[in-house]
């Protein structure tokens, strides 16, 4: 067992009150720190104490810890980042503590402070501190055992302040509970193959599960959740659709996995867009049969312009290849346009409107 007093190499990265370390070429104790300040005290030199940012000594080129002889004063930075403020206060307000139990004075104690009777580590074992911890932490209305205290303490040791953290509040939240992985998995495999399949009941589900874990992992090797327990889990991995109507669950499952988005468009003609939809309307078509048609239109993005259209029975690709051509030639320089505005190729009475105007 550690008494006070004796070397203790811990983790690297951390500083402690007592450790003899080197700086600007000189051998210096560390006596304590205050909030950014760390106190110092040359070894050769009695009466010359230092005070030192954090921040200097760590770049100072001749920094080095040579020994380890004390309770930490100055846990190393970056350790508890991106962590909630409550979990950072509560592993600190543990550190206090097990600090406390493992070498009698508490982190903040100042310099030349005696340890309390009951922490004493020159007259009282660990045990008996843990326990007297305990007793003064239930005393004050915390639920806390010596056992507790125990592992935390062993926790400290181990791993640092980092490792004082409550696990469960750190622990990402899973919605099919402790599960087995396998099972999951093979519950997912099953529910897939009912999408283009007709619609299934859950224990066709459960059945079929069963089988992949079979085929996958042997007989036998992982076994299926208890019934009601089964019928849970396919209820959180399973939707409304999967025993439901089969061409709503074909539908949702050819959706485009992203979401859909939208381009910026600075110029006229950097996106084109190209749509074809069924007029509802019925037309005299060229072979004197009464039909519908679809229009197929180009419409630039930048401008909300349809640059060419195209009128025909069923769209092919020779209609896309009309409406590029269209779309490239404008009609003042297509062959004919001049003569097209004259008005005697117009089928128009123009000649009886004249007269009427």
């Amino acid at each position: 067992m550690l008494r006070w007093g004796q070397i203790r190499v811990l983790q690297p990265g951390v500083l402690y009150r007592g450790d003899r370390i080197r700086y600007r070429g000189g051998s210096y104790t560390v006596l304590g720190m205050s909030g950014t300040l760390v106190r110092l005290a040359e070894e050769f030199r009695r009466g010359v104490d230092l005070a030192v940012h954090v921040a200097d000594l760590q770049a100072d080129v001749d920094f080095e810890i040579v020994g380890r002889r004390g309770r930490p004063a100055l846990p190393s930075s970056g350790l508890m980042d991106g962590l909630p403020t409550h979990l950072v206060e509560q592993a600190r307000w543990w550190e206090r503590h097990v600090v406390e139990v493992i070498y009698g004075l508490p982190p903040d104690a100042p310099p030349g402070a005696v340890p309390r009777p009951d922490y004493d580590p020159l007259r009282r074992s660990l045990t008996q501190r843990e326990k007297a911890k305990a007793a003064e932490l239930a005393g004050a209305g915390h639920r806390v055992t010596a056992s507790r205290v125990k592992r935390q303490r062993q926790r400290y040791e181990a791993g640092g302040l980092r490792s004082l953290v409550d696990r469960r509040s750190t622990k990402p939240v899973s919605g099919t509970g402790r599960a087995d992985p396998r099972v999951i998995d093979a519950m997912r495999a099953a529910i897939a193959e009912t999408t283009d399949s007709s619609s299934r009941t859950a224990g066709h589900v459960l059945w079929r599960t069963e089988q992949i874990l079979q085929e996958s992992h042997g007989v036998g090797v992982v076994a299926m959740p208890p019934r009601t327990t089964a019928y849970r889990l396919f209820g959180k991995l399973a939707d409304k659709h999967t025993t439901g109507s089969a061409r709503t669950r074909r539908s949702l499952a050819g959706r485009p996995a992203g979401t859909f988005g939208e381009l910026e468009v600075d110029a006229p003609g950097e996106v084109v867009q190209v749509d074809t939809t069924p007029l509802d309307v019925l037309v005299l078509l060229e072979d004197g049969v009464v039909g519908r048609v679809e229009l197929t239109g180009m419409i630039d993005v930048a401008t909300r312009t349809v640059t060419a259209a195209v009128l025909s029975p069923t769209t092919k690709a020779v209609d896309a290849s009309v409406l590029l051509a269209r779309t490239v030639t404008p009609e003042p320089m297509r062959p004919g346009w001049i003569e097209a505005l004259q008005m005697a190729r117009s089928v128009l009475p123009h000649r009886r409107l004249l007269d009427i105007d």
